[in-house]
């Protein structure tokens, strides 16, 4: 993001964490067929509501039966100015789900909200428990679980951009509810606490990863865990400057370390098993932070040649870009591979 455009939005905040596009309590129980991306299933329209307020979303229920308590439930939030069809074309999400059997839940924020539909990652009355926003996905992903038995090993949470850093509050004010993290083109853990300091993030990075992994360690509480994290950044973001998903990756590495009681990563290469290749598309980086005992707690997939988009998304939704590796893809592998230990 070159200077220029910084101090536009800082003119203009209601363009916060806009993403600049690719050319081109209780549930309501209404079940409205919904017209959106591909698949073989059923899309339903619902809401849910607390005293934070209410939030509609798209649900997809996948092809086929499975026993009550065996499907694996996919909470996924979209970015600004983006809404849940368009979120669920772009990630060809609902083919994903009849492929590999599981429950796509996708909550939607409004631009009464936000006037860019943004998540509200950057206000502090939206990054704690039992408030805000985190109140009103996590309220509606256990209503959905409850309802289309899910098992509740297998409840997992994306995002990406400011969906990824809403993922990220959400998964450490509710460590009990989902067993695994997936952020792409996001933030580290509360990186902002307003306008100001979410720009300068976005631009610049956060000033101390460290310290805010430890800060999330300790806002978890009594039920603080580690929490596997699947990082996505595109090496040529201009929107969220990649250093944020090296920071991300080095934050949730930190707070996963502590949750282990293990030694925190080194600051260097020393703590990280790398892996590189090529897919049908652009060149990618993985790399592997590990814990003391050789466990992989945090991986990191850099895009080199990616920008502010969903990698190996389809056209027929916003901000996706065609060339791979597939994120979708990647993100139900990480899930698929991650339950909630020791859970029944």
């Amino acid at each position: 993001m070159t200077h220029g455009a910084l101090i536009a939005l800082l003119l203009a905040p209601v363009t916060l964490y806009a993403q600049p596009g690719r050319a081109a309590g209780t549930a309501d129980s209404a079940r409205a067929p919904v017209a959106v991306a591909h698949g073989d299933g059923r899309w339903i329209d619902g809401a849910f509501s607390n005293a934070a307020g209410t939030r509609r979303y798209r649900l997809y229920v996948p092809v086929g039966s499975a026993p009550a308590g065996r499907r694996m439930l996919v909470v996924l939030l979209h970015g600004c100015t983006q809404d849940a069809d368009d979120f669920a074309r772009g990630t060809r999400v609902a083919r994903h789900a009849d492929r590999e059997g599981f429950l796509a839940l996708l909550p939607e924020q409004p631009a009464a909200a936000h006037p860019k539909k943004c998540w509200n990652w950057y206000e502090p009355a939206h990054q704690l428990r039992d408030a805000g926003e985190p109140s009103l996905i996590t309220g509606m992903t256990r209503s959905v679980a409850r309802e289309y038995g899910a098992d509740s090993t297998r409840v997992h949470l994306a995002g990406v951009s400011a969906g990824a850093a809403m993922a990220s509050l959400a998964a450490v004010a509710y460590p009990e509810l989902y067993a695994s993290l997936a952020l792409h083109s996001g933030l580290p853990w509360r990186a902002a606490t307003d306008v100001p300091s979410a720009l300068g993030a976005m631009a610049e990075g956060v000033p101390d990863a460290d310290a805010l992994g430890s800060a999330a360690f300790e806002a978890m509480g009594s039920g603080a865990r580690a929490i596997p994290v699947l990082v996505i950044h595109g090496a040529k973001d201009a929107v969220a400057s990649p250093l944020n998903g090296r920071q991300a990756a080095r934050q949730w590495a930190v707070t996963n370390a502590r949750a282990l009681g293990t030694p925190l990563p080194a600051a260097a290469d020393t703590a990280r098993r790398e892996t590189s290749g090529e897919t049908a598309g652009y060149r990618w980086t993985r790399t592997c932070y590990l814990s003391a005992a050789d466990r992989c707690v945090v991986d990191e997939l850099v895009v080199h040649e990616l920008g502010h988009a969903w990698s190996g998304g389809s056209r027929e939704g916003t901000y996706t870009d065609e060339h791979g590796p597939d994120a979708m893809s990647e993100i139900v592998r990480f899930f698929r591979e991650t339950p909630m230990p020791g859970r029944r």
